[in-house]
């Protein structure tokens, strides 16, 4: 897929900004604090209905704004679609070609991104919540479904945990068993939705990140994916004796689920972990390993897309080559190269020698505004 435009109204430092884009790479140059990953993070939007650096909407609206919007014609295998995403106080709107989709679930997937800057060594280092919104995002992009069942589940998870609040209010007085039932099929049947897809997901992406782990290490390492699991739910269980397991875990749990107040296992809980030698990168692992290990995830994310969808993603870098030595920017410029269109910020070119940066398109950026 390939961007053709970009188009952004009032959006945080962007006024008012119209690009054109021809060839696979780009590059927005600038002092910091100028727009450079605003840039980024509108195409990042765009694609995903929200942003990777902050979860309320409004502050990607321009100052003294009503509302951002971000537009652009993406060119598919299939043909061309123009998309757009509206930002106000009050929500937001999605539209594929002119036509506003009544749930996010239906727009996400129209344009696929991967996203790579510094603060995704956090899904090596950082806390368990950063991997669990890493999987959502990534397998969102590929099956819409996913997003269907995790709003369904955090919706259903909040009415439980409702429920185990008010017991713990009401210190062991009667409460309505019948609806803690119905709150545990329903949670139980989308918990084992999820886990099935995040199984799959991260099967095929550890397929993807061994092989290039390997290569990038000269054959010295080897890089797998653990799903760590707190519900006794196995990869190899059917749907219904997994549900089982959920449902009995629930009654077993139930009297320290009265005592907290919430619901202890679940996939609003799990985690991952990726282990180089059978040693787990996080706890043990250098910050060369824990960098390495990052960039196998993006790199096999971008071809566990194009294997799912049929065509590459675009790829976001932001301001991440300067965090990778030579050796490891020339294998990530090399992957993306001729096949991947990528849009790369960097604060100037002095230190970008290798020949497909040199060929790249420029958009210098100052104060919000791009020339070329």
């Amino acid at each position: 897929m390939f961007l053709r435009d970009l188009s952004l109204s009032h959006y945080r430092n962007y006024e008012s900004m119209q690009l054109k884009f021809e060839g696979p790479i780009h590059l927005f140059i600038g002092n910091n604090a100028q727009g450079k990953t605003n840039a980024l993070e509108s195409i990042y939007v765009l694609a995903l209905a929200k942003s990777h650096r902050t979860a309320r909407d409004k502050e990607l609206i321009g100052w003294n704004a009503e509302y951002a919007t971000i537009r652009s014609e993406v060119e598919r295998r299939y043909g061309s679609v123009r998309l757009e995403v509206q930002l106000t106080s009050k929500g937001k709107r999605a539209k594929i070609n002119g036509i506003e989709q009544a749930k996010l679930s239906e727009y996400i997937g129209a344009l696929n991104v991967v996203m790579f800057a510094p603060e995704d060594l956090a899904i090596v280092k950082g806390a368990p919540a950063q991997r669990r919104r890493f999987i959502d995002m990534e397998i969102g992009q590929v099956s819409p479904t996913y997003l269907h069942y995790l709003s369904n589940y955090n919706r259903v998870l909040a009415q439980r945990n409702q429920l185990l609040k008010d017991l713990v209010i009401k210190k062991g007085l009667a409460f309505d068993k019948e609806m803690l039932v119905i709150w545990n099929t329903q949670l139980a049947e989308l918990a084992v939705k999820l886990l099935k897809k995040r199984f799959e997901f991260l099967r095929k992406l550890q397929s993807w990140a061994s092989e290039i782990h390997t290569g990038i290490t000269d054959g010295k390492e080897s890089l797998s994916l653990h799903y760590e699991n707190t519900c006794p739910v196995t990869e190899e269980m059917d749907a219904a004796a997994a549900e089982q397991a959920m449902l009995s875990a629930y009654e077993d749990l139930f009297e320290r689920e009265k005592q907290r107040g919430s619901t202890l296992i679940g996939p609003h809980r799990d985690d991952f972990s990726l282990r180089i030698n059978d040693v787990d990168v996080q706890t043990f692992g250098s910050q060369g390993q824990q960098r390495t290990s990052a960039l196998s995830l993006k790199l096999a994310e971008i071809e566990l897309i194009k294997e799912e969808v049929g065509e590459y993603p675009v790829l976001l870098l932001d301001d991440v080559l300067s965090e990778l030595d030579e050796h490891r920017q020339t294998l990530l410029l090399e992957t993306i190269q001729d096949k991947v269109q990528t849009f790369v910020t960097t604060t100037g070119v002095e230190g970008l020698k290798h020949q497909v940066l040199q060929q790249a398109s420029r958009h210098y950026v100052k104060e919000g505004k791009v020339s070329q």
